[in-house]
């Protein structure tokens, strides 16, 4: 081939050349596209099946049934295997079959990927406490109570304390309840019914001075609402301010005559104020009046308690022990109205028996009821006094 010849192939060939690249990299492009296109149809249609089998499993969820829940949510993980809602929701469908440690499985996988996610804790937080695991299920509660929620925060948080609450309160720890009951109040939205729940709660923990605080909040906007005022008479009752709990016991018997605890602990309080002798304004008749009842109610519990019989007890005036009886038949004679004229320190000293004797009587003879126990209540108001 001559070298004319070969300079026009080579003309030929340079000129071809960029038209050929040109059309493989349109071919590639177009080639990239209908394989991008095709992977977005194909991960469309993934995510479709995942979302139509997850919203069957939520609602089915919803709905309690549980065994369904979890073959939905299984399904759905098929088609997105690192979807998180899909495995916070197929763990509280199996914790809603009893399948506890397959839950816990999911949940402590979701809780390293998200630690401050507030569902994964609260449900981290009831296992540990259905296991009776107490520092785990505390440590949880307290991470899901300052997590994220989504949603409504502040309801979810006092919700989750609320039940924290309940739980400190079953394993008997009611100083930490107390405590979380104190910060709860603190935070605690307008609302009568929230401010009564929370006076119960006070209760159960046996604070009665922020049980008392709460339901006289509640009871500025539901004024004779019957628990409320219930609860108030039975907190101020609790704290041996007897003349308030009359009063709010009255209202809640009043309110609602069926509410026999209510009937009851009025019934007490009433003979509480009646047999009381040290209460402000009495006259010194009615003291010594009353002193002599409490001292003849003492002497009737002395004889239906045959524990007593052989008990030891101080006679007033003496410095030897004799039985409670015989300490009680020598100070009788002196429990008449001149007698305490004689002797005003006559009315310490037999009161002073007479709790000795209902202190004892209930110890050796049970629970004590109607005076008797309005006795105690008096000798507990007066200690150290």
């Amino acid at each position: 081939m001559t070298a004319k010849a070969k300079g026009t192939d080579l003309r030929l060939y340079l000129t071809r050349e960029p038209v050929i690249l040109a059309l493989l990299s349109a071919l590639a492009v177009a080639l990239f596209l209908v394989v991008t296109g095709l992977s977005h149809i194909y991960h469309a249609q993934q995510s479709s099946l995942g979302n139509r089998w997850f919203s069957r499993g939520v609602a089915d969820l919803r709905a309690q049934r549980f065994e369904s829940a979890v073959a939905e949510f299984r399904t759905a993980l098929l088609y997105s295997r690192d979807n998180y809602s899909y495995q916070l929701n197929l763990a509280e469908a199996l914790i809603g079959r009893k399948r506890t440690s397959e839950a816990y499985s999911y949940l402590v996988n979701l809780w390293e990927r998200e630690p401050e996610n507030g569902v994964v804790n609260l449900e981290l937080a009831r296992i540990a406490a259905q296991k009776g695991q107490t520092e785990p299920a505390l440590r949880y509660y307290h991470n899901a109570i300052y997590a994220t929620w989504p949603g409504d925060q502040e309801v979810e948080r006092r919700d989750t304390r609320l039940e924290l609450i309940e739980f400190l309160l079953r394993i008997n720890a009611k100083a930490q309840a107390q405590s979380e009951l104190i910060a709860l109040a603190a935070n605690l939205a307008d609302g009568p019914s929230q401010q009564a729940r929370v006076g119960d709660l006070f209760v159960q923990a046996q604070d009665y001075d922020h049980a008392l605080a709460e339901y006289r909040l509640s009871l500025k906007s539901e004024r004779h609402n019957p628990a409320a005022l219930a609860g108030a008479g039975r907190a101020a009752f609790e704290l041996g301010r007897y003349p308030l709990a009359q009063r709010y016991l009255q209202a809640a018997v009043a309110a609602n005559p069926s509410d026999s605890e209510s009937v009851a602990r009025l019934k007490t309080t009433e003979l509480v104020l009646e047999m009381d002798p040290f209460r402000r304004q009495l006259s010194v008749a009615r003291r010594d009046r009353i002193v002599m009842d409490d001292f003849a109610a003492a002497g009737q519990r002395l004889k239906s308690c045959s524990a007593l019989d052989n008990a030891r007890g101080t006679a007033s005036g003496a410095g030897s022990q004799q039985n409670f009886a015989d300490s009680w038949s020598k100070v009788k004679t002196e429990i008449t109205e001149q007698g305490f004229r004689r002797n005003p320190d006559l009315v310490e000293a037999a009161m002073d028996l007479v709790f000795k004797i209902e202190r004892q009587a209930s110890t050796a003879c049970g629970e004590s009821a109607g005076a008797d126990m309005a006795l105690l209540l008096i000798a507990k108001l007066h200690e150290g006094s």
